[in-house]
């Protein structure tokens, strides 16, 4: 499994001094977190135009970062200090609060006046907190989660649900544009993150029932590749569906997003509904489908890997 920055810096890869860039008339960028999603969407950034500084604790990550034209930074400090936007992207609420707080964190080092744009999926009312936190060092926030997956982030066709205020998404559009397709601004801090809550619970269900489709169509002895085409063409078709169709009919569940990302996001939605008094029974049953097969050891597999959890069930299995 891979590993994730925290406010704590490697002193070997620590520069005695910043390396020159060329001079750009897009703001100076920091990103944070340079994982499945986050190594594309920087490179983005970069084919852009934006100058791209990155940290992360994995050194093959900023070594690919460094080789697609941006600079690699030693430490989070020394990522954000000259930033105008600073960009993170790690995998729950716990690492971004590493990143963000303590004295070697964003909000110690960050110049006054920066943007920080949080794109990933934690708790709502852990933007909420951060934006409040942030407004003491005059730094700005906004909390912008993505859908699209792997496929979106290297295609830049990401949805961005955005939470904050007009004035801080109307600058951040731009860099908004060079990342997805539909950006929207969806209310104030931590709106960005119950939209996203609510994405990954639709995202859940539906893999689930294509999952279920898929071993009903192989046990009824349908051809599954013509199957999935027609139904991908009626009203049963979906973005799930044909991002993932490929991956029930051959079995591959190299992780894209996953099952144990999925699990978070499915902590985090049916924890966020409880307080609201919304009732998800088919999300419930969905979260702990999710759960069962991370307890199964599948954790570490694309969430389309739902599929083996059906099988399983239905005593029609291909594990070796």
């Amino acid at each position: 499994m891979s590993t994730h920055p925290t406010a704590s810096s490697h002193p070997s890869r620590r520069a005695s001094s910043r390396p020159s860039r060329p001079a750009s008339s897009r703001p100076a960028v920091a990103w944070i977190g340079l994982g499945i999603m986050g190594s594309p969407m920087a490179e983005n950034l970069i084919k852009a135009g934006y100058p791209v500084t990155g940290y992360t604790l994995e050194q093959d990550k900023l070594d690919r970062l460094a080789k697609n034209g941006g600079t690699a930074a030693g430490s989070i400090a020394e990522a954000v200090q000259d930033a105008d936007v600073i960009i993170t992207m790690v995998p729950a609420s716990p690492q971004v609060e590493a990143v963000c707080y303590g004295p070697d964190g964003i909000l110690e080092n960050a110049k006054a006046g920066a943007l920080l744009i949080d794109m990933s999926s934690i708790t709502p009312q852990t933007s909420v907190d951060l934006a409040k936190n942030a407004e003491d060092k005059g730094i700005r926030v906004l909390d912008a989660p993505v859908s699209g997956g792997e496929a979106g982030a290297i295609e830049a066709v990401l949805s961005i649900m955005v939470g904050g205020e007009q004035a801080d998404f109307d600058a951040a559009k731009p860099v908004f544009e060079a990342l997805g397709r539909t950006i929207v601004l969806c209310g104030p801090h931590g709106s960005g993150q119950t939209v996203k809550a609510a994405n990954q619970l639709i995202v859940a269900v539906n893999i689930q029932a294509c999952a279920e489709a898929v071993v009903f169509l192989e046990k009824s002895g349908v051809n599954l590749t013509a199957a999935l085409d027609v139904l991908n063409g009626g009203l049963a078709g979906s973005t799930v569906l044909t991002r993932k169709k490929d991956n029930f009919r051959t079995r591959d569940f190299t992780p894209g997003f996953r099952i144990d990302l999925h699990h978070k996001d499915m902590g985090i939605v049916t924890d966020a509904a409880r307080s609201v008094g919304a009732a998800l029974p088919v999300g419930a049953v969905v979260a702990g489908l999710v759960a069962s097969l991370r307890a199964q050891g599948d954790g570490g597999l694309d969430h389309s890997a739902l599929l083996r959890g059906v099988e399983r069930l239905s005593g029609h299995t291909t594990d070796s």
